[in-house]
């Protein structure tokens, strides 16, 4: 791959020094391939010291250091880094967790410290550039200052004690020799992939780096492959299923152009289903299709009634159900175009399935992300771990849904009683609180499971900045001259009780 970038760029630089030495497979001392042995760091010290010798030995000015698990979107870093007139500076790193490339505290012993300062400036809460004892993965040397000339990285200092590792020697270092470390965070300038546990494999640490290209395709910027590094197609599948359907509207191409992309980081088939566009609908398009309201609906938060972005929502669903009942197809999983995938989502969502089909239960419909209403707890599925009998819920973000389930759906004849399709589904497996609805609809038989925990949540919810919703902000279903927006519907909020979003973690720590 180095080969080939060089070939292509190798001519725009005044030279290039490529040493193509394999280093060792396998240590002696260590559990596995990720796990940090001193002979492994002990390599790694041993070669960022040739290279800052090599550095001096050309007289450079600046040496950049880029770790393997650092990807830099941004393509003014090193300008940006050599104008802070730092001794040693790093670009703050963005990740799927609270983790990042830099410490606010270090003990006396050389082991991590909790600070106030770190969340406020990872989260960019507080912005600039601020000292900090340890910066790690990406950073910036200035070799022209005078008390950079003693940095090293191998052998570690005649008085060191601390750990035997490459960034807290480093970090020793810079502080015996007087060297003052930054950190900038006033940009976006890319991100750092989360390591993985000594115990865990390469296919972990693969898995942990799609899913932060599907974070940074939500969150921004996204990563872009070199055009001059040529990747072979990923092999596509669709986990088990008959189709693999992706609602999306037209207008919203740039939707459309990111989920695409994100399922193919995932290897999953998808077909792109074009949404009913509600906004183009007038009154006679929705007499002629059949549709009326519900008897008595309102939304029961802002009070309003039925908004034809709504109608197009459930169109786009029912027009899906129908061809799964046409074609007979037998397992289906349906995505809108605003979902925010979990890690390891294709093996979590086939575990899962597996387990379902050895347990034997029958099953309509399967959630795998909504909003549960209610806080009480939902009984487990007997023999299918992660998995759950469905309570209240909103949201029809990702789903899978049985050939049964669609028949059953369909049997009931939503369209002249219509209400929102999220309204509709707990209706039809019979956890809707409203009691008026319910009586239209039946019968309300719909055997309605849910992943748990989740394995999609929303890209953005109300109040983010990035945050859109076409059925929220809309007019009302038979009068276009009433306009509707988000006035504080729950639907919308993200839900307290889980960990929806970006920055989740399994430990709750920055390091």
């Amino acid at each position: 791959m180095l080969q080939e970038w060089l070939q292509a760029v190798g001519s725009n630089y005044h030279s290039v020094a490529w040493k193509a030495e394999e280093g060792p497979s396998s240590y002696p001392d260590e559990l596995g391939p990720k796990h940090w042995s001193d002979k492994r760091y002990e390599n790694l010290m041993r070669l960022k010291q040739e290279a800052l010798s090599y550095a001096r030995g050309l007289r450079a000015d600046y040496i950049l250091f880029v770790d393997t698990d650092s990807i830099l979107t941004n393509n003014q870093t090193l300008t940006f880094l050599m104008a802070q007139n730092k001794s040693v500076v790093a670009p703050m790193l963005d990740s799927q967790t609270f983790y990042s490339n830099f410490w606010c505290g270090i003990t006396p012993q050389g082991f991590y410290r909790r600070t106030a300062d770190y969340f406020p400036t990872k989260n960019r809460q507080r912005r600039g550039c601020f000292a900090v004892p340890m910066v790690y993965a990406t950073f910036l040397i200035d070799l022209r200052k005078e008390e950079t000339a003693q940095l090293a990285f191998y052998p570690p200092h005649p008085n060191y004690t601390w750990a035997f590792d490459d960034i807290i020697v480093f970090a020793y270092s810079c502080q015996e020799a007087g060297a003052e470390v930054h950190v900038c965070n006033q940009q976006r300038f890319g991100y750092i992939n989360v390591p993985v546990k000594a115990h865990q494999t390469l296919e972990d640490e693969r898995v942990n780096f799609v899913h932060l290209t599907l974070e940074a395709m939500v969150d921004g910027p996204p990563m872009q492959r070199s055009r001059h590094i040529s990747v072979p197609p990923k092999p596509l599948t669709k986990l088990g299923f008959d189709e693999i359907f992706l609602i999306n509207l037209v207008r919203r191409p740039d939707r459309r152009r990111r989920m695409l992309e994100s399922l193919q980081e995932l290897e999953i088939a998808a077909r792109v289903v074009d949404a009913v566009d509600g906004s183009t609908l007038n009154s006679s398009d929705i007499k002629v299709l059949g549709v009326d309201l519900l008897p008595g609906y309102y939304d029961p938060f802002s009070g309003r009634t039925l908004t034809k972005g709504e109608v197009g929502c459930f169109l786009s669903h029912y027009n899906i159900w129908k061809e799964i009942v046409s074609q007979g197809l037998e397992r289906v999983l349906v995505f809108e175009d605003d979902v925010r995938f979990e890690v390891s989502f294709p093996a979590r969502l086939q575990r899962l399935m597996e387990e379902l089909e050895e347990a034997r239960h029958d099953w309509d419909l399967i959630y795998l992300g909504r909003k549960q209403v209610n806080a009480e707890d939902e009984a487990p599925v007997e023999g299918v771990q992660n998995l759950v009998v469905a309570g209240y819920s909103y949201w029809t973000l990702a789903y899978a849904i049985s050939l049964r389930g669609a028949q059953k759906l369909l049997a009931a004849k939503p369209l002249s009683k219509m209400l929102p399709v999220d309204e509709f589904l707990p209706i039809m497996y019979d956890k809707h609180p409203n009691e008026d609805y319910k009586r239209h609809f039946a019968p309300r038989d719909l055997q309605v499971f849910s992943a748990h925990p989740l394995l999609v949540y929303p890209t953005h919810y109300a109040g983010d900045s990035n945050w859109l919703s076409d059925t929220e902000t809309s007019t009302i279903w038979d009068d276009d001259s009433k306009q509707t927006g988000w006035v504080g519907s729950q639907k919308t909020l993200r839900d307290p009780r889980d960990g929806g979003g970006y920055l989740r973690s399994a430990s709750h720590d920055e390091f």
